[in-house]
């Protein structure tokens, strides 16, 4: 396939935090907010005046200085991310929104809030929410009351940014045109022989998270117009579709990775992937926009927080619903190493999703960077032989 107009650009977006894009926005007086957790609703964070930030750590190798305040046992990406910060790269944020969710994550930004001098801005400041573990009314009521007072009323009085509902309607409606347009440019994916790659795609989504949206949405339209009248190559350059679910994972490197052993990723149920976080939000009749967003929030999280029965059947299921939607023939379940949740969820996967849905499972556990891609690659290969020959006994 020819290659993608905007695809270099970019990833070169990608390469840093504070990128060509951020510095701009902060040029244009724009608060830019960092968050790392879905349930830091980055539609709040985008309200006129401010922009949102997904934060990424990208080549940190080696953790040394996050590793004495938060030792060698915990998530490598937790880590990282305070490595960078430590560093200084990410002086140019005006604020973390955190979230009591991830604790590895959780417990970087309150190494952030402790320590006032990593982040050299005198504006800098760090607001928590609480995040519930159920999904129920109880929760959605309490979830939108921190939203109100922790992102809200802390974006209005610190920062004089417009928190009225008519600022969030805007917001919401400007999120929803992102969300299709990046849905569109998803759905090319569910083609027998799809247009775009995973890593493509990766890409694409990364940037949506880590960028202001105002100043990439030319691009993103003409990225999906490009698309519409791509052609696939003659011969397929993979043997297998594969979705790739689990914890963490911002390296579009790591996709690449699996695609070049011939396994083409065609759906993404990770943390920073496009499934969840480009939904469109739905204001239903009665709903305040506040309370749709908390809503919202939370009945479309597959985060692995919510530990009731019917919420881990209902993950399972999710994902192998989603293998049947793009035609996947495999799923690639992956978690960051010390990751307290997905660590579970992974072995548990393994099990459900071969035994209930019918589909082979490959099991991985990584680093946030990859160093070990030898042995995953291998890994990766074996994994697409089996699914071949499983097909072969099959008759497919």
């Amino acid at each position: 396939m020819r290659d993608l107009k905007h695809l270099i650009y970019f990833e070169d977006l990608l390469q840093e935090a504070n990128n060509e894009l951020i510095r701009k926005a902060k040029d244009d007086g724009k608060n830019v907010l960092g968050y790392t957790c879905y349930f830091m609703p980055e539609v709040l964070l985008d309200l006129p005046g401010a922009v949102s930030c997904r934060l990424r750590a990208p080549k940190c190798t080696s953790p040394d200085m996050a590793t004495y305040y938060m030792s060698g046992r915990t998530c490598h990406y937790g880590r990282s991310l305070f490595e960078r910060a430590l560093e200084g790269g990410y002086n140019f944020l005006d604020a973390q929104m955190a979230t009591e969710t991830c604790t590895v994550t959780c417990r970087f930004q309150e190494h952030l809030k402790r320590m006032p001098d990593v982040i050299n801005n005198a504006t800098f400041q760090t607001s928590f929410v609480d995040v519930p573990f159920k999904k129920n009314e109880n929760s959605i009521e309490h979830y939108e009351a921190q939203l109100q007072t922790h992102v809200l009323d802390f974006l209005r009085d610190e920062y004089g940014i417009d928190t009225s509902d008519e600022a969030l309607l805007k917001t919401i409606e400007e999120h929803n045109e992102l969300c299709r347009i990046v849905q569109e440019i998803g759905d090319f994916r569910k083609l027998d022989n799809p247009t775009i790659t995973g890593y493509e795609f990766a890409v694409i989504t990364l940037v949506t998270m880590a960028c202001p949206k105002y100043l990439i949405l030319d691009k993103l339209k003409e990225t999906l117009e490009e698309l519409k009248t791509r052609e696939p190559d003659d011969k397929k350059n993979f043997r297998i579709k594969v979705v790739v679910a689990g914890s963490e994972n911002d390296d579009p490197d790591f996709i690449k990775l699996i695609e070049s052993c011939g396994a083409l990723v065609v759906a993404d149920r990770y943390c920073y992937g496009a499934v969840e976080a480009r939904t469109q939000i739905e204001i239903r009749e009665g709903e305040t926009p506040l309370r749709a967003i908390a809503r919202h929030y939370l009945e479309t999280s597959q985060c692995t927080r919510f530990m009731e029965q019917k919420d881990m059947r209902s993950r399972k299921k999710f994902i192998a619903d989603l293998a049947k939607e793009y035609k996947a023939d495999g799923i690639i379940v992956v978690s960051n190493k010390f990751c307290e949740y997905w660590s579970y969820e992974r072995v548990v996967d393994t099990v459900v999703l071969p035994r209930d849905f019918g589909y082979p499972v490959c099991s991985i556990e990584k680093e946030y960077i990859n160093t070990a891609s030898g042995q995953l690659r291998t890994r990766f290969q074996a994994f697409v032989e089996s699914v071949e020959l499983k097909k072969i006994q099959e008759g497919k």
